[in-house]
Parts: structure tokens; sequence; C-alpha cells
């Protein structure tokens, strides 16, 4: 009796122990766990109900009309044009951006003049507004007076009507994207080249290793943690640009330049379509959702971590 009694008064403390863990686990979660409930899955559930109604966003309460939305949406020829475009630019403007960052991370990794200048002056288009960026561009491309247009006159080249041909508006629109990110991925490429150790690369120059096998053998494997996270990022931020082409080309011309995040825009608040507007923005978040895991399960199972 006496030694069960002991077990249980020495069981008591560590129960209370256990309990007061608990409790101040709820009291530090409970608040980012409200705010995740409140602005990030409530609005999420909510968008997916509306993808099955019909609301003007001015009427009091919305309309539930099944899944007519959902087969209008996949039954219409823009649509399949619109996910094109998409799929375009964020493979175009990921793949373009990663390797110019790449080339220009190694190149400044060298000891350059001025190379820390040159940095600076890379990376100052990531810091500036978006919509500012694509302002400065839309002139900088006019046709007729455009600073472009004018250093290709004296050559005898033909003005190209960037933003209003509908094969040259895509073209304009991921040369500016790629243009204000390329200096944000090179620098994080040149934190990760810093990072490797220079005794991988002794050893490989004494085992007869080439430029090339040492950027292939020892600086590829050395940035896979880093170049796995801008590419997450990337793909992540390029289905969600929309300052650049709202201010450039407003989706034109003739849709050469929407995307999903911006369909979802003009059936909102162009169309005040909000269900078919919840359509394309559940599209677009199951779209990133499948990326996102897929990039997880087969891409990161190859980065080695230090």
């Amino acid at each position: 009796m006496t030694s069960a009694r002991d077990a249980r008064q020495a069981i008591v403390p560590e129960l209370d122990a256990r309990h007061r863990h608990l409790a101040a686990f709820v009291l530090f979660v409970a608040p980012n766990f409200l705010a995740l409930a409140l602005f990030s899955y409530w609005p999420l559930v909510r968008n997916v109900y509306l993808s099955f109604t019909y609301w003007d966003m001015i009427a009091p309460s919305p309309v539930w009309i099944g899944a007519s939305n959902w087969i209008d949406v996949f039954t219409s020829k823009p649509f399949w044009r619109i996910s094109g475009n998409t799929l375009t630019f964020t493979v175009v403007s990921v793949g373009v951006t990663m390797a110019l960052a790449l080339a220009a991370a190694l190149l400044l990794n060298q000891k350059l003049l001025g190379r820390d200048l040159v940095r600076a002056v890379l990376f100052a288009p990531a810091i500036l507004p978006g919509s500012a960026v694509a302002l400065v561009w839309t002139f900088l491309l006019a046709p007729n007076y455009g600073f472009v247009s004018q250093l290709a006159a004296p050559l005898g080249l033909p003005s190209i009507r960037w933003l209003t041909d509908p094969a040259w508006a895509m073209p304009a629109v991921l040369l500016v994207v790629i243009w204000r990110r390329v200096g944000y991925d090179a620098v994080i490429f040149i934190a990760g080249l810093q990072g490797i150790s220079k005794e991988l690369y002794e050893a490989a120059r004494v085992d007869g290793a080439n430029a090339w096998q040492r950027f292939r053998h020892v600086t590829l494997p050395g940035l896979a943690p880093v170049s796995f996270f801008l590419l997450v990022t990337a793909i992540l931020a390029s289905f969600q640009s929309f300052d650049v082409i709202r201010v450039m080309t407003s989706g034109g011309p003739v849709i050469a330049t929407t995307t999903l995040i911006y369909q979802v825009y003009q059936e909102a608040f162009v169309a005040f379509n909000a269900g078919r507007a919840a359509v394309y923005a559940t599209i677009l978040f199951l779209l990133m959702l499948s990326l996102t895991a897929i990039q997880v399960r087969l891409v990161e199972r190859r980065v080695t971590y230090e």
C-alpha cells in the first residue's frame, strides 16, 4: 500500500508539469491559430462556397446556383487561353530569372572592382513598388517617344508596339518581371555561394576537376537548398503577379497577358460576378497547392542540408 501511494504521489507532479506545459503551449499558439483561422482558413472556405453561388456584391446575400459557375468556366474558351498564359508566364519568368540570377551571382561572387556597387544596383528593383516599376517601363516601351524606340530608330529597326501587339505584350511584361526579380535571386544565390566550403573546391582542384566539373559537382549541390527555396517562392510569386500586368497591359490586348490572378480581378471588380471570380481563385489556390506539394515531395528529396 505504501509503495502504491508513493508511486501515485510521484506521478501527480509529473502530470501537473505536463498540464502546465500544455497550458503554456495553448496560450502561445492560440492567438496565431485564431489569426490564421480568421484571416486565412475562413476566407478560403467562404471562397469555395461563393464559387457555387451568384453574387454581384451588391445584393444582400449570394444566391445558390450549384455548379453552374464551374461548368461555365471550364467550357469557356478564355479559360484555356488564360491557363496557357499563366503557364507560359510562370515557366518563362521563373526559369529565365533563376538562370540569369545564378550567372550574375557567379560573376559578382568574384573579387571585382565595384562589386558591391553592382550588387546594390542589381538588387534595387526588388525593393521598388511593382506598380511604379511598371509605370516607368510603360513609358520606356512607348512605340513613338519611348526610350527603347529612340534607341532602335538610328539602327533602322522598326518601332514595336510592345504593349498593344498581342505577339509582344507578354514578352514585354515578362521582361519587366524578370528585370525586377533577378537581383533578389542573385543576392540569395551569392549568400549560398559564400556558404559553400572553400575546402571542397580545393579538394576538387587537387583531384584534377576543371571549372565545369567543379561547378557541376560542388557548386550546384551546394546551392541545392537555396535553389529549392527560390524555386518555390518564385513560382508562388509568379502565380500572384498582378501589379505589373494591371499597369502595363490591363490583361490585354485580347487577353494576351491575362493570367488566373488577373482574371479573378476582372470577374470580381469589373464584371461584378463574385461566383465566377471565386471559381478562378479556387483553381489558382489548388494549382499553387499542388505544385508546392509536388516540389516538396520530389525536389526536396534531392536537396542536401548541411
